[in-house]
């Protein structure tokens, strides 16, 4: 079996240090010949460098773009945040296959996105959504009926929207079953992620938002189903890791040998399901809408969002604020007309969406730091 070259995009961050324990463990299955990395630890980078002695390597979006331009097998990117958009397109344009994990690209860029995407170009990395493009091999398009998003409920699950008015950021970081980044663990705190990963599905595999559900799965073992039209439903599982979706970002179609380790299955276990509490966490519904009004819409939330988390990292806001501070700025966004997006376009929505939800937080902080 030849060798892939891959270039890794945020090699510093939780999805580039897992697919470089990959390479490391299946060096006459993976290459690296690219890495770039945002710059928050230049050390770390220093070392990937040192160690993998990649072709190119580079800090900063730009670095990223160029990379993901690059000749190789797959590009996998996993940046965080509405910076990945240039390198997803460069990717596409290259031809290359894009091991996808950076989510708010293909979400913010829509069909600016999917338009450039050859047929299988985009493999999901997100488990949910690495879940779903494997349960769909069990039946052809006109068969499913319905895909099933898992969500664990994030560390505030059964809690009432009043019980999150004073939870603090120590708290929204301690996710129960996932250790990731900062940003997206609290958004799996406020379930914006998982409001994010219904636009996602629903671009990857053409499925129309009512055919698309959230169910609250507490251990996170089982990743994701898809429903036919027969009655199955296929479900994928394992114990909660990201090595399984990174290592099929990689290998798609194939397989990694013991990229994880399996369940245990003479163990007894439990598996619960629980409808998703919208009143509470109204994330999920908020970003339905978004999906559905198209064109930048979902740029606006997913931008909005990010601007909020800072605020909420910084102390600037509550933790509640997040959500409703997103969908004013939601409201307040006049989607364009036309059907057809431009870089330009998606980059100006984002910049509104941002300017639009610092505007709103200042008042929200001022009212935050007032003494009772």
């Amino acid at each position: 079996m030849t060798a892939r070259d891959i270039v890794i995009l945020g090699s510093t961050g939780s999805i580039g240090t897992q697919a470089l324990d990959l390479v490391r463990a299946n060096p006459d299955r993976f290459r690296v010949v690219g890495l770039t990395a945002g710059g928050s630890n230049p050390e770390l980078f220093e070392a990937q460098v040192a160690e993998f002695a990649p072709a190119f390597s580079g800090l900063g979006e730009e670095a990223s773009t160029e990379a993901a331009g690059r000749e190789c097998d797959v590009v996998l990117n996993g940046i965080t945040g509405a910076v990945g958009l240039r390198p997803t397109l460069a990717a596409l344009d290259a031809g290359t296959t894009l091991a996808l994990a950076n989510k708010e690209s293909l979400i913010m860029g829509g069909s600016l996105v999917t338009e450039r995407a050859k047929p299988g170009q985009i493999v999901p990395v997100d488990s949910e959504h690495s879940a779903l493009a494997q349960c769909l091999r069990a039946g052809s398009p006109g068969d499913v009926r319905r895909l099933v998003l898992t969500a664990s409920g994030g560390p505030f699950r059964g809690r009432t929207r009043d019980d999150l008015a004073d939870v603090t950021l120590d708290e929204a970081l301690q996710h129960p079953t996932w250790s990731m980044g900062p940003v997206i663990t609290i958004n799996s705190a406020t379930l914006v992620n998982k409001g994010l990963e219904v636009i996602e599905a629903h671009l990857l595999f053409g499925i129309p938002f009512d055919r698309i559900d959230v169910v609250v799965h507490p251990t996170s073992d089982v990743h994701s189903m898809v429903e036919f039209v027969d009655g199955s439903t296929i479900l994928q599982a394992s114990p909660p890791t990201m090595m399984i979706p990174i290592a099929l970002g990689l290998a798609w179609p194939d397989r990694v040998p013991d990229a994880a380790p399996a369940f245990d299955w003479s163990t007894p276990s439990t598996w619960e399901f629980f409808p998703l509490d919208d009143e509470a966490f109204p994330a999920v519904s908020l970003a339905r809408t978004a999906g559905e009004l198209g064109g930048t819409a979902p740029a606006v939330y997913n931008a909005a969002n990010e601007a909020c988390v800072e605020a909420f990292r910084t102390g600037r806001i509550r933790f509640v604020d997040i959500i409703s501070t997103v969908a004013d700025v939601l409201a307040a966004h006049d989607v364009p007309s036309g059907e057809h997006l431009t870089v330009d376009d998606v980059l100006a929505a984002d910049a509104w969406a941002r300017a639009e939800a610092s505007a709103l937080i200042a008042p929200k902080q001022a009212q935050k730091d007032t003494p009772a």
